[in-house]
C-alpha cells in the first residue's frame, strides 16, 4: 500500500469478504479506516464470534445480513437447498466464515488466520500465516511458506519451507522477542524445496505444499 501512495499516489483501502456474502462483507472507507484491519462489517450485517479451543482472542467468525446466501446446492442432492443455521432475523442465515479474527471496540475487524491454518503446539493454537508474516518480516526478499505437521512431544510442529539456502532462525527468534511473541511461533525445522508449489493466481498451492511435506519427511 505505502509502495503505491509513494508511486502513484493511489490510496488503497483493504476489505474482506467471502462468495457467500455477495462477496464484501466488511471494508475500510477513506472516512472511517484503521491500519492493519479489513475495516468494518457492512451496514445490516452482524456478526459473532464462536469459540475455539487454545485461541484466547478472538473466535471463529460468523456472519448474517440480507446479502448473506440462503444456503448451498449441492451436487449429490440436486435442486434441493443445504440450509445454513437460521440468522437472528427471520429469513437470515448465519454463515460460517471458517476465518479466525477479533473485532474491536469501534467495530474493525482484524484477521487472524483461517481456522483451518493454524497449528496446536503444547495445547496452544499457533496460527501459521502470523508466522508466515513474522518470517516475512525477517526475509522480505525470500520465498517462504509454513506448514505444521505432527509432533510425537507437542501435538504438531511448525515448519518453515524454503528456496534456496536455509535461513538463520536466531533472526527469526531475535525478532519474534522484540515483538513479544511467543518461542511456539518459531519454526521448529527448515525444509528446501526444489521450487514454491503455486495456484495460478499466484499464491501458495497449500494442499500441494502440504503433500509434499509430508512426502519429504516420510523419507527422513
Amino acid at each position: 500500500r505505502r509502495a503505491w501512495m509513494d508511486q502513484f499516489g493511489v490510496r488503497i483501502l483493504e476489505g474482506y469478504g467471502t462468495t457467500e456474502t455477495a462477496p464484501v462483507l466488511a471494508v475500510n472507507t477513506p472516512m472511517h479506516n484503521k491500519r492493519g484491519t479489513v475495516g468494518r462489517l457492512l451496514p445490516a450485517m452482524t456478526h459473532k464470534l464462536e469459540d475455539m479451543p487454545g485461541v484466547d482472542e478472538g473466535g471463529r467468525l460468523m456472519v448474517s445480513g440480507p446479502n448473506v446466501m440462503l444456503g448451498y446446492l449441492k451436487i449429490e442432492e440436486p435442486g434441493v437447498l443445504q440450509p445454513a443455521e437460521e440468522g437472528p432475523t427471520p429469513g437470515t442465515r448465519w454463515h460460517d466464515t471458517g476465518d479466525i479474527v477479533t473485532v474491536d471496540d469501534e467495530g474493525y475487524v482484524t484477521i487472524r488466520g483461517r481456522a483451518k491454518r493454524f497449528a496446536k503446539i503444547a495445547g496452544e493454537m499457533v496460527s501459521l500465516a502470523s508466522v508466515e508474516a513474522l518470517v516475512e518480516e525477517a526475509y522480505p526478499e525470500r520465498e517462504t511458506a509454513v506448514v505444521s505437521a505432527a509432533d510425537d512431544s507437542k501435538g504438531e510442529k511448525i515448519i518453515l519451507c524454503i528456496t534456496g539456502e536455509k535461513l538463520d532462525m536466531g533472526k527469526i527468534r531475535d525478532i519474534a522477542k522484540q515483538q513479544g511473541k511467543p518461542e511456539l511461533m518459531v519454526p521448529r525445522e527448515q525444509l528446501v524445496l526444489d521450487e514454491m508449489p503455486l495456484l495460478g493466481t499466484g499464491k501458495i498451492d497449500q494442499v500441494t505444499l502440504n503433500k509434499k511435506v509430508e512426502a519429504m519427511l516420510s523419507k527422513d
